[in-house]
């Protein structure tokens, strides 16, 4: 006879689903591993199975399971994708503010500066081959405002991609999509598209000749250059009459 543990009564499926997540994060349930019917799992620990389904969908929510129709819940191993998606609501309402925008424009700055400083440590001749062909396709792209949008996020992700670690690429992929709307904005300057061309050209010099201080500041004054030019154009549609 299964013997139900003694929970807090204030809030059932927390408590099963807190149960459930330190079986999963101390190894005694591995990714793949499935669990018990939810009938099992009621009589596991003496509740209705409104909470046995709630504590399932937070932490499916949390990425630690996967729940398909007619199978028991199954655990799952999370991604950096599924992570940084579930993000994604706080990080819109954050970016619905101007501070909010300055906030995340800093983490972009502190991160590909770091991308380009390690680019130019470690980066071998087929990353440096790589970067070299999503410069190209940048350059050819001048003129066409969609292309060049396509091939400059694919410069920097690049960068990204060079690190070997997936959790950078995915952060890139989440900022890229985040600060769309800046890019698109800014990228309608006059000249822009040239400038922004320049400014990945020195980038890519720099780690091509293994200079990580000055790949750095390139990098560097590329998004500072980007960011002053996203603010000019705030502040004038600002100022236009109404």
């Amino acid at each position: 006879m299964i013997e139900p543990l003694t929970l807090d009564r204030r809030k059932l499926f927390e408590q099963v689903a807190e149960h459930i997540q330190k079986q999963i994060l101390d190894g005694s349930l591995r990714p793949g591993d499935r669990l018990p019917p939810e009938r099992d799992l009621q009589l596991r620990f003496g509740v209705g199975r409104p909470a046995i389904r709630e504590a399932l969908i937070s932490l499916q929510n949390q990425g630690l399971l996967e729940i398909m129709n007619g199978q028991t819940a199954r655990v799952a191993m999370p991604t950096a994708e599924g992570v940084l998606q579930g993000m994604l609501p706080a990080v819109l309402q954050m970016l619905s503010t101007e501070g909010g925008q300055r906030h995340f424009q800093d983490l972009r700055l502190f991160f590909e500066t770091g991308l380009a400083r390690k680019a130019a440590l470690y980066s071998n001749d087929n990353d440096l081959s790589k970067l070299k062909t999503a410069l190209d396709a940048n350059c050819a792209a001048i003129g066409d405002r969609q292309r060049f949008i396509d091939t400059d996020v694919t410069f920097h992700f690049v960068l990204a991609e060079m690190t070997g670690n997936p959790v950078f690429t995915a952060l890139h992929d989440g900022m890229s999509s985040w600060l769309k709307h800046q890019r698109v904005i800014t990228l309608d300057q006059p000249d822009q598209e040239h400038i922004a061309f320049a400014a990945h050209q020195k980038i890519f010099d720099t780690i091509a000749k293994r200079q990580p201080d000055e790949a750095e500041q390139a990098m560097r004054e590329h998004l500072l250059q980007l960011q002053g030019a996203y603010w000019e154009h705030e502040k004038a549609m600002r100022t236009l009459p109404t």
